[in-house]
């Protein structure tokens, strides 16, 4: 309707557009039909013409470069968290002024105020996401943490020794789908894109202290990358399954072995352990059972879901991309020793902080408040 068309909020390359226009002399009823807007809009645009195009005057190469890539950027994800934009945007406009060589450039924060307007300018809003948190039991999840709290006064535990262990598929080697020829080509050359994957299970303590070892579970018991390797010396715990899955009996040997004995190392051997009820988590084992989330909630409420395994992927993926990770050669080298040592560097880069902070939901207690403020924000979709 022309109402809604009215109040929407335009991008200034649209301004641009229509000024662009309106210096050709046309008519503002032609322009709001070509563009799909209102008149009163149009109206408003032409008589903002001077304060809008001195603002891109005035507006420096670092920013404006750094805008437009990231738009593009955005429009590549299918769903982000306040921290990875934000992340995204502070090593965007960092190498873009390294670029331009725009030493005098003014520091960028990335604040909240500035997401709010770039919001706004490039018109994304809120939506639900479907899926896993689609069918989460809302009303159980927010009774759930009254009860946890319980245990862990029964239990005596610090916040030291209350972990949460959970796992997530990773595409270590999946090539772009996407990419730019030149418009005297009819299509790109044709290639099969690797899809190449493993499971990955990350386990760290409320406290944001004690990350352990990532586990990985690949399909292959011994990969030729790793023929020269002892895997006792590799950053990871390595495990393989035919279809590159946690199982009962991965978990449990994991467990027995590996976990305890890192434990050990680190803290007075009490600990709680918060899992899902995944196949994967057997619940018998050492009588887990009070410790294993609730079905249907742990998309809501489970610690590792909440912000930190998406901090990881966005660094893992950001570290393959300043290793030339778009070009195709690369790819073809990249093996899976490769994808172990940026995995390795991309969990240590989480910082403690924000380990800390997703267990605000499960035991805010615990959770630094301001820290939360930072790194867990309003689920996106584009």
């Amino acid at each position: 309707s022309a109402s809604k068309k009215h109040r929407k909020l335009f991008t200034l390359k649209e301004k641009l557009e229509v000024i662009k226009r309106i210096e050709k002399g046309e008519h503002n009823c032609d322009i709001s039909c070509a563009l799909n807007m209102h008149e009163s809009s149009v109206r408003m645009i032409r008589a903002q013409a001077e304060k809008i195009k001195e603002s891109c005057k005035n507006a420096t190469p670092v920013s404006a470069k750094k805008v437009a890539i990231f738009s593009m950027w955005i429009e590549d994800q299918t769903q982000l968290s306040l921290a990875v934009i934000q992340e995204e945007a502070k090593a965007l406009y960092d190498a873009v002024k390294l670029e331009l060589n725009e030493t005098d450039a003014k520091p960028f924060t990335a604040s909240h105020g500035w997401f709010d307007c770039f919001k706004k300018s490039s018109n994304l809003y809120n939506v639900k996401i479907t899926g896993e948190a689609d069918a989460a039991d809302i009303e159980a999840a927010e009774s759930f943490p009254a009860i946890f709290e319980t245990i862990i006064k029964e239990g005596g535990y610090l916040s030291q020794q209350v972990f949460n262990l959970n796992e997530t598929g990773l595409y270590w080697k999946h090539m772009p789908a996407r990419t730019y020829i030149s418009r005297d080509e009819a299509y790109a050359p044709g290639f099969k894109a690797a899809k190449d994957h493993m499971t990955v299970m990350l386990c760290t303590n409320s406290n944001g202290d004690c990350k352990l070892k990532p586990i990985i579970v690949y399909c292959l018991a011994n990969p030729r990358a790793l023929a020269e390797y002892s895997k006792d010396y590799i950053p990871v715990v390595w495990k393989s399954n035919v279809k590159a899955w946690v199982t009962a009996s991965i978990f449990i040997v994991y467990f027995c072995n590996c976990l305890t004995a890192e434990l050990k190392e680190n803290l007075a051997f009490k600990i709680l352990l918060v899992l899902d009820n995944a196949p994967g988590h057997p619940p018998c084992l050492i009588d887990l059972s009070e410790n294993i989330l609730p079905p249907n909630m742990t998309s809501l409420i489970q610690p590792l879901d909440q912000g930190v395994i998406a901090a990881f992927k966005h660094t893992f993926a950001r570290l393959i991309r300043g290793r030339d990770g778009e070009n195709k050669e690369f790819w073809r080298k990249f093996n899976v020793k490769d994808a172990i040592d940026i995995l390795a560097e991309a969990w240590a880069e989480v910082s403690s902080s924000c380990l800390n902070a997703v267990w605000c939901r499960v035991w805010p207690v615990c959770s630094d408040v301001q820290e939360l403020l930072d790194f867990h924000g309003e689920e996106l979709s584009v």
